[in-house]
């Protein structure tokens, strides 16, 4: 089949071509990220910086470089503007991730040091990107913190939306499957397990701009599986939520909500007969 450009197919192809955005560079975005991550965990660069001056030429040289890609989006400052006001949060950012890999290390017996977790967990890499991401959401970047939430998304199987709220010391245990929405707040010293959802109760456009997911507070723990719901849904502080819990309403502070599981196991008399489980 040959296509003729007085096609009304090709012509609307064409108009719609014209009409897009730009794309962004998004494999740009996502480089400089992880050289970022790297200037501030030498664990994960492939050549420490060792003077003060190469640091700072580094730092300069990728706040120019997050400047110009900047250019290709909408902006309420000039992009130089706001890429300085990214880089001058990487002192807070650096002391949060900090927080995160110690809480990490302390509820994991199975990490063997901060540079292991730094280095090697997914979790702590997604906190990572994350806190990264949040950063230009507050600053009103549009479509680019969510493009970094997505490859971190794509590399740790965590789902974490850039306008999430997460306090310090939050640890991540495996993590494989985690959903925190757009409007969740979390505590300080939280603990998430893998698989556990912080969603809404119904997903409509009329919903948007609006608290439509959980508020968990600090101390709290969350383990595999669970699913909590709702914007006005409230985990008081120190609570303990148990595995394939489904939460849609709040519980007050130190609460233990869980499962009471009935396990029924049955055998012939015949060893080599089908073992059968009920649960």
């Amino acid at each position: 089949m040959s296509f003729s450009s007085d096609s009304p197919f090709v012509r609307t192809l064409a108009r719609a071509h014209q009409q897009v955005a730009a794309a962004l560079p998004g494999a740009a975005f996502c480089q400089l990220t992880e050289q970022l991550l790297q200037v501030l965990f030498p664990e994960r660069a492939p050549q420490p910086l060792r003077h003060p001056d190469a640091v700072a030429a580094t730092l300069t040289q990728l706040q120019h470089d997050l400047a110009a890609l900047l250019s290709h989006v909408t902006l309420p400052d000039p992009p130089a503007a706001v890429a300085a006001a990214c880089m001058a949060r990487l002192p807070a950012l650096r002391d949060l991730l900090l927080r995160d890999a110690a809480a990490i290390l302390a509820a994991d017996p199975a990490a063997q040091g901060l540079d292991e977790v730094i280095t090697t967990y997914p979790g702590f890499y997604a906190i990572a990107l994350h806190r990264m991401a949040h950063a230009l959401y507050q600053l009103q970047v549009p479509r680019v913190p969510r493009l970094i939430s997505e490859y971190a998304h794509q590399r740790t199987g965590i789902d974490i939306h850039p306008g999430a709220r997460i306090g310090s010391s939050f640890c991540i245990d495996h993590g494989t499957g985690i959903v925190i929405g757009e409007t969740a707040v979390i505590g300080a010293h939280v603990k998430i397990f893998q698989g556990v959802t912080l969603g809404a109760l119904s997903v409509t456009k009329a919903l948007q701009g609006i608290k439509r997911h959980p508020t968990i507070e600090d101390h709290s723990v969350i383990y595999a599986g669970a699913t909590i719901l709702g914007g006005s849904t409230v985990i008081g502080s120190h609570s303990i939520i148990g595995g394939n819990v489904w939460l849609t309403e709040s519980v007050p502070s130190h609460s233990r909500v869980y499962h009471r599981a009935q396990l029924h196991v049955t055998r012939t008399e015949d060893p080599t007969a089908d073992l059968m489980f009920s649960i």
